[in-house]
């Protein structure tokens, strides 16, 4: 199987349209509530079962069946996912989804087929594609529409719900609306140094106790403290230089980060950053002022470069092969051929399109440099990644209502996460 370019590069035959499709799913969509970004890895295998319509997990008395989650797996194959525990990240999906959909009925929220039919159009548009096109491009891979209709349906019902319940909480203040202008009119000349710390998130459990601790490091921080802590508790590997980061521009991290970081003072600790796998606090060292500091990009090309995980030195023994023979992206070409195509993608995506932890990484590089510190499938997945290059355009105005919607939607996502969390925890979920 030949190797590829997601997003808009897109090489592989008759792929171009899944891949812009792809996009918008494993960055997260706010259409479905749910990010696919830890699920990219190495190639799917396909559940097997002799009866494909027989039960394979039940939640609170709903069934899954063997038929739906080969069909999960077939249509993140399609959006460019997988991962070696692709049929697990493929049940929880569908699990989750039957927990939004069972809670949008029990509040009354139902969907007609006009609502559907228009989520369904604008899931396939993020690809150019009408519904009908994305609906034979499925079909050309074994996912049935049904599949792709109740994939929509869930994140449909779940938004609607999350509105419906969050909204009075997610309310954005003028002052934060000043905070955010700010920091995007001052930004473009602001160097941070800055110190991090990233504790382990891979279940509700560890990510309960993952805040717990973070918080009390934040408590009363002090720049000894931090990287006291930072080499204790951290899984980075910046835990060996204290948690230090080497010098960014502000424009050029996640923009909720830089928002932060603008109004913190030398010491102060940000809030917690959620990434796949980890919970990440930062805190600031000093912040300067510089000349000639660059634009934030419009776009960056970066290449991925799965890693089996499951033996941690063979892993890190396959990076350091790597990083001694990759000074470009294309050079990951000749390091990948013959491996399956989901080991190595090679995205050029809008940097608001960019997962918050891989932009964290990004920032850091210049173009040809790479990065080993982040992991994806429960930590199964070592991702070798290298900055391609980076692309301007001319910045345009940012209204108050813009940075209003964007605020707010960061909140309804955050507060509706937590709300699946708990749901996750009452469930009665039982595996056949």
């Amino acid at each position: 199987m030949a190797l590829h370019r997601t997003g808009k590069t897109t090489q592989t035959a008759g792929t171009g349209s899944a891949g812009r499709v792809l996009r918008a799913v494993l960055l997260g969509s706010s259409l479905l509530g749910a990010s696919l970004a830890s699920f990219s890895g190495l190639a799917p295998k396909a559940a097997v079962a002799q009866n494909m319509f027989a039960p394979i997990a039940t939640v609170n008395d709903a069934v899954i069946t063997s038929y739906e989650l080969n069909q999960r797996i077939a249509l993140m194959s399609v959006l460019g996912a997988g991962g070696a525990d692709v049929g697990k990240v493929a049940l929880d999906q569908l699990i989750d989804d039957r927990l939004r959909t069972q809670a949008a009925l029990r509040a009354g929220i139902t969907l007609g087929p006009d609502e559907v039919q228009t989520g369904m159009a604008e899931f396939a548009a993020r690809g150019s594609l009408d519904t009908e096109g994305f609906l034979r491009l499925l079909a050309s891979r074994g996912v049935a529409a049904e599949t792709f209709r109740d994939f929509i349906s869930a994140g449909v019902a779940w938004r609607n719900l999350s509105r419906a319940r969050f909204i009075s909480q997610a309310q954005v203040s003028e002052t934060e609306i000043d905070r955010a202008l700010g920091q995007s009119a001052v930004n473009t000349s602001l160097q941070a140094s800055l110190s991090e710390i990233f504790l382990p998130a891979r279940d509700d459990a560890e990510r309960a106790q993952s805040e717990a601790l973070a918080a009390r490091i934040a408590a009363n921080a002090t720049i000894a403290s931090f990287a006291a802590a930072a080499r204790e508790y951290s899984v980075a590997p910046s835990r060996e230089r204290s948690g230090r980061m080497d010098s960014v521009a502000l424009n050029q991290l996640p923009p909720a980060l830089a928002g932060q970081i603008a109004g913190l003072a030398p010491g102060e600790v940000t809030s917690v950053l959620a990434t796949p796998n980890a919970l990440g606090i930062f805190q600031l060292r000093a912040l300067t002022e510089i000349n000639g500091a660059p634009q934030a990009p419009s776009e960056i090309e970066y290449a991925a470069y799965y890693i089996d995980n499951s033996d941690p030195a063979r892993a890190q023994k396959r990076i350091a092969q790597v990083t001694a023979q990759a000074d470009s992206c294309d050079d990951l070409y000749g390091i990948a051929k013959g491996e399956p195509a989901q080991v190595l993608q090679i995205d050029s995506l809008p940097f608001g399109d960019i997962p918050d932890d891989v932009k964290l990484q990004l920032a850091q590089l210049d173009p040809g440099e790479a990065s080993s510190a982040l992991t994806r499938a429960d930590g199964q997945t070592r991702v070798f990644l290298m900055l391609c290059g980076r692309s301007f355009a001319t910045q345009s105005a940012v209204s108050r209502d813009d940075i209003r919607a964007q605020l707010q939607n960061q909140k309804l996502a955050n507060l509706a996460d937590s709300y699946l969390a708990q749901l996750k925890a009452d469930a009665a979920i039982t595996y056949k």
